[in-house]
This record gives structure tokens, sequence and C-alpha cells, in this order.
């Protein structure tokens, strides 16, 4: 029985390493790069930004209808001034009603002095 010996290649000592610095190379690209990487966290941020800018004017518009409505409860006003919005939101009216049309920021602004004089 013959034994036949093979030489060992001198690059077997290379395969090791160059698969581990491949895999190195690949997640840390992606970990600097991809979706939950570190240059994604600025355009988060800035996303974040936005939408507490959002946030604060949604909640400045909810605040300030809140104060509307409320104005608007049957212990804070009389009947009459009630239909009154009312017809003024909806764009309602009776048939032997005349209708004055003004600018937006007339009405706006009539609504808000109606509703500083109440408080």
């Amino acid at each position: 029985m013959w034994t036949r010996q093979y030489r060992k290649s001198p690059l077997r000592h290379l395969v090791i390493p160059c698969i581990a610095a491949a895999s190195l190379a690949y997640f840390g690209y992606h970990g600097i790069t991809g979706n939950l990487g570190l240059t994604s966290k600025a355009e988060y941020e800035q996303r974040l930004a936005g939408l507490e800018a959002e946030l604060d004017a949604l909640t400045t518009a909810r605040a300030r209808l809140k104060t509307r409505t409320a104005a608007l409860s049957d212990g804070s006003l009389q009947r009459d001034v009630i239909d009154e919005q009312a017809r003024l939101s909806l764009g309602l009216a009776n048939a032997n009603e005349l209708i004055l049309l003004h600018k937006e920021s007339e009405r706006a602004a009539t609504l808000d002095d109606l509703l500083q004089r109440m408080n």
C-alpha cells in the first residue's frame, strides 16, 4: 500500500483571515450606511424635528378649537349667538334672511372678538 502525500499549499493560511476580513467589511459597511446605520441617524433626527414641529402646530390648533367649542356650550352663550355661529360655520340660511358677505379674516376677527368679550 502506497501513501501519497500532498504538499500543503502556502495559501491555506490565508483562507480564514480572508473570509473574516470580507465578513467584517460587509457588516461594517452596512453598520454605517444601512437603514439603521450611523448615517441614517441624522435623517431620523431631521424627520423627528419636522414631526415635532407639526405636533406643536396641531396642538396649538386643537387648543384654539377647544376654546372655540367651549364658548359654544349651552351655559356660556345665548341661544341666538349659538344659532348665528352655527349658520356662519355651516353656511346655511333661511329663505327670509339677508346674507352679508365679508372677508374670511374679518369673520375670524369677529368670532375672536366675540370670544374675548365672553371671557
